[in-house]
């Protein structure tokens, strides 16, 4: 096999890496997240139209009566229609609106629910998401340093770091509505990217003990080239369903859709380079690696495997 030099492009890749952290940090510091009702409160009202729903007329009817900042969107069939407003609606304007609605169109429409969400709630929900993904990031770190080596589990926490600002930097940039699909796609984002940074850690481990002459470099870009196959076979097939997601789900999915695309490519990149540029930047080397030889055992005898 080829091995592939992958490390050679290791200043490039962290100079890319720090530009677009940088840029998703100054993104959420001046602009912040666009919070989705889920998070700054408000009341989501769901109705059924017995013909089809023309969108353009609920929201210029909605403009009219004062239920300025309203989101109309479809959810499910043409004829589902869910209608989300913004925090400082009281739940007796929303149960209002379904008088409007039904006043406003020739057709019968039918309440299917309707959600209050308060402003506390909201707030705590942003907490406690915060905290998950910290926590979720601290057991990795806990887990990777047992089961590998502390400079391994350091690597993968930068890697995963990397990602979930760049994710969330991505949504805060153009605009787009981060509520709690979003945050759970985050929440994949960071498992999916714990996955792939596994299985390359574990290849070079491996390689480290079978390669114990050869430089670090050399060992992490035959690691890579190795997993290489099976990282782009796994992103591929996980693509092609987001794609799809994103393309005909609805409007209700597309945020979620958008999130897990935008970290699967970015988790893809960070498991071949930010994750392998910190092993090399934290001098990793067969000494962190290598399994003691018993006294009078040759090297040959030495079983790869812990």
């Amino acid at each position: 096999m080829k091995v592939i030099n992958f490390m050679a492009l290791r200043w490039p890749a962290a100079v890319l890496s720090l530009a677009l952290i940088f840029a998703s940090i100054g993104s959420l510091v001046v602009k912040e997240l666009e919070w989705g009702l889920d998070f700054t409160g408000g009341t989501l009202v769901e109705v059924e139209y017995a013909d089809s729903a023309n969108l353009p007329a609920i929201r210029a009817t909605l403009d009219t009566e004062g239920y300025e900042g309203a989101l109309v969107v479809s959810f499910g069939t043409d004829r589902d229609v869910l209608i989300r407003l913004p925090a400082g609606t009281s739940d007796e304007q929303g149960a209002a609106l379904l008088a409007i609605l039904q006043n406003s169109s020739e057709a019968n429409v039918e309440l299917r629910r309707i959600e209050f969400v308060g402003p506390q709630v909201g707030e705590e929900l942003r907490e406690q998401g915060g905290l998950a993904m910290l926590l979720a990031l601290g057991l990795v770190m806990l887990y990777i340093a047992f089961r590998f080596q502390l400079k391994f589990a350091l690597g993968a926490v930068g890697a995963l770091a990397h990602d979930v600002i760049i994710v969330l930097g991505f949504f805060s940039i153009f605009g787009f509505e981060f509520d709690l699909t979003v945050l759970a796609a985050v929440l994949a984002v960071i498992g999916y990217s714990l996955n792939d940074t596994i299985v390359v850690s574990d290849r070079i481990r491996e390689n480290f003990r079978k390669l114990r002459r050869t430089d670090p470099i050399e060992v992490i870009n035959q690691s890579l080239t190795e997993t290489l196959g099976r990282t782009l076979v796994t992103s591929l097939t996980t693509l092609l369903v987001l794609v799809s997601l994103a393309l005909v789900g609805g409007e209700m999915i597309r945020g979620f859709a958008i999130a897990l695309l935008v970290g699967i490519f970015v988790g893809t990149y960070s498991s071949i380079y930010v994750a392998a540029n910190l092993l090399i930047a934290l001098g990793v080397s067969k000494d962190d690696l290598i399994i003691p030889l018993k006294e009078g055992a040759d090297e040959e005898d030495l079983l790869l495997d812990p």
